[in-house]
């Protein structure tokens, strides 16, 4: 009877997301406020206040969902007891600092670092990403691989749905090759660019430098991450994997499982939204799944 913590990723996002944690908890307000110095301007007045189009700038995105997760995590006290974490892309650094093998401080400004990095290269690219439901797993890498641009699996979310991460033009195709081969939807996302695709290099070599730099520390429980799906303790496997992670898939079915298959029967999902809680029911109907925000 093992429970785990899990952490959303971009997308999660909504206006007045954390307002109520820092109204109501002194420590929530204190580390807000701290994270508005050291990201030298005032997230929580985007978080709280902004609108739709403040919150969707990566560069805003990525330390609000960061702060809204981790903060919720830091207000449980001793009611947070996991024996695992993980987290979706973005959240995998949420599910580190929860699991002390980062510190709060730390692990914001790589987030940010990140942000801009992705900025960055997403300016550089144009580019984008889409999902494919109801396709089985090796149809959509077989499709990918097939067209002669950059095209790759980006996100294993749970059983039948998969987004794929590209330039323009082999998104385009492989939607077309996609619904030609039965899937249900093939949908282009609105999102900046192709994440975790090879388009993301620039950002992984500035983000790698950063990461490099940082210390980390062994996590309380382990942490499953993207790139490897598994359990993992050691610090310096913790750094690799999360410098592999910005050009390599989301495995975010098979952490899930082998989380699972390691004795988790409880997910409890922190921060914006409930989109885990939806793929981990659809990836295992048999756990008990919840959420707090």
């Amino acid at each position: 009877m093992k429970k785990a913590y899990v952490f959303p990723g971009q997308g999660a996002q909504f206006v007045g997301m954390g307002k109520e944690l820092y109204e109501t908890s002194p420590l929530a307000n204190e580390l807000f406020e701290k994270a508005n110095e050291i990201l030298g301007f005032r997230i929580t007045d985007l978080m709280f206040a902004g609108t739709d189009e403040d919150l969707k700038q990566t560069k805003v995105t990525q330390p609000a969902i960061f702060l809204h997760s981790v903060i919720l995590a830091k207000t449980l006290g001793e009611e947070f007891q996991p024996d695992m974490t993980a987290g979706h892309s973005l959240g995998e650094f949420s599910a580190l600092v929860a699991a002390g093998a980062l510190s709060f401080e730390d692990g914001l400004k790589l987030v940010y670092a990140r942000a801009l990095a992705m900025q960055k290269a997403c300016e550089a690219n144009p580019s984008t990403m889409a999902a494919i439901l109801a396709l089985p797993d090796e149809k959509v890498e077989e499709i990918c691989a097939s067209i002669d641009d950059v095209v790759v699996p980006a996100n294993y979310n749970c059983p039948g749905q998969i987004v794929i991460s590209g330039s323009n033009s082999g998104i385009e195709k492989a939607c077309e090759l996609m619904k030609e081969a039965g899937a249900k939807r093939a949908l282009p996302l609105k999102v900046g660019g192709a994440f975790h695709s090879p388009l993301m290099e620039s950002a992984r070599v500035e983000l790698s430098d950063a990461i490099e730099s940082t210390r980390f520390s062994a996590p309380v429980c382990p942490v499953y991450q993207n790139v490897s799906t598994t359990g993992e303790t050691d610090p310096d496997t913790i750094k690799q994997n999360l410098i592999a992670q910005l050009t390599s898939p989301v495995k975010w079915t098979q952490s899930v499982q082998q989380m699972i298959a390691d004795g988790a029967t409880e997910f409890v999902e922190l921060g914006p939204g409930s989109v885990l809680q939806g793929l981990i029911s659809k990836i295992d109907r048999n756990v008990t799944v919840s959420g707090k925000q």
